[in-house]
């Protein structure tokens, strides 16, 4: 749905990763440092009541996560590892906002429902990734997605900073908007998948491995949902 806005993300981000294409600092080490920092501000502040304290944490870090396939890009530094480490480390920092939700329902929220829907979000999510890297690992088309990983953590996210700011019922009429959507386009995925499959000739199948390939071998700035 946001996929229009990531061309103009990709210039404002740019000048800064060309300052830092000039530091020693490494795509890599942007990714880790992301998703540590989203992690440790979800999971200390979500379960405590400090709601808009760790959106505010979060949306900052995903600003410095962003920032990885931009200065991979400008360096020359793209790859297969690194576009395997962002998929998977965004997997780790989407379970930790919606944990830190889930925690925060059943510690000082007091709404077992709520933190159900929070845990059913956070395993929707890595469904819907799962889905697509799956198929595509298999040679299938799986490009579709009504909400992909910047619509779930913009949903997700805004609710709770909403919340944090004492706006009634936005955090639950947020969590369930987005467990819909997140099952909506799960279902998108699988259906494509199921039509790839029937369209491809069965003599050129591949072994299935067991494990998740990623997409492509380049970690892509502007399209990180995997």
């Amino acid at each position: 749905m946001l996929k229009v806005l990531r061309p103009a993300i990709a210039r404002v981000l740019t000048p800064v990763g060309q300052i830092l294409a000039k530091t020693p600092v490494t795509p890599n080490a942007l990714t880790i440092i992301g998703t540590i920092g989203m992690s440790a501000g979800a999971l200390s502040l979500f379960p405590t009541g400090h709601l808009f304290a760790g959106v505010m944490v979060c949306t900052g870090f995903v600003l410095t996560d962003m920032l990885d396939g931009t200065l991979a890009r400008i360096k020359g530094t793209t790859g297969k590892f690194g576009a395997f480490l962002d998929s998977t480390m965004d997997r780790v920092a989407d379970a930790a906002v919606f944990a830190g939700l889930a925690a925060w329902f059943v510690l000082g929220g007091h709404d077992k429902l709520l933190a159900g829907v929070s845990v059913f979000c956070l395993v929707t999510g890595a469904l819907v990734s799962y889905a697509k890297a799956r198929a595509e690992s298999l040679g299938l088309r799986c490009d579709v997605g009504f909400a992909e990983r910047t619509e779930r953590l913009l949903i997700g996210l805004v609710a709770a900073g909403l919340a944090g700011l004492g706006v009634p019922y936005v955090l639950a009429i947020g969590l369930w908007l987005l467990a819909a959507a997140s099952t909506f386009t799960f279902g998108q995925r699988v259906l494509a998948a199921r039509r790839s499959a029937a369209e491809t000739p069965a003599a050129g199948s591949q072994p299935d491995s067991g494990s998740v390939a990623v997409a492509t071998g380049d970690r892509r700035p502007a399209d990180r949902e995997d």
